[in-house]
């Protein structure tokens, strides 16, 4: 899997992906940092637009984060939006939070981090961050003043 292998690392200069053995950029800290703040949002007492509430858009009456049925963030990027996994659709759903909205792709991450790298619009419309060329990764800074060199992948043809 890509956390394996690279995280922490940054994508194209948007997407970031945590990994579990770092201090710094540990994925289960932020996973149950994040799925903590979801889970304080009083959605009941918000006067959301359907675009806004995602219980409309997934059919669900209770939203849970970081439960065995529950949305688990999963990556982030640096314009704020969130990717979770629909932990009860079998890992065959992912679901984006994007400024104050919500989208939903039905397919695994693998697939969904493939168009993403093509440039689709996969966190929200118009949201596409295409870059020609090969994919450049780039890991996070282990340390304050630490500041990693970029790398690219194979040439893509595009």
């Amino acid at each position: 899997m890509i956390v394996d292998a690279y995280a922490p690392i940054q994508l194209n200069g948007h997407l970031h992906l945590s990994h579990p053995a770092t201090e710094r950029w540990n994925l289960v800290q932020w996973i149950r940092d994040t799925s903590r703040a979801w889970s304080e949002v009083a959605w009941d007492e918000l006067d959301l637009d359907a675009d806004e509430d995602p219980r409309q858009l997934l059919g669900l009456e209770e939203l849970s984060f970081g439960t065995h049925n529950g949305l688990w963030p999963i990556a982030s990027t640096d314009r704020g939006e969130t990717i979770f996994l629909d932990a009860t659709a079998d890992a065959t759903r992912l679901v984006i939070n994007y400024d104050e909205t919500w989208a939903e792709h039905r397919m695994d991450f693998t697939e969904w981090l493939h168009r993403y790298l093509v440039g689709e619009d996969m966190t929200g419309p118009n949201s596409s961050a295409f870059y020609p060329g090969p994919v450049k990764l780039q890991h996070l800074p282990m340390s304050a003043g630490e500041r990693p060199e970029p790398w690219y992948g194979p040439e893509r043809g595009m």
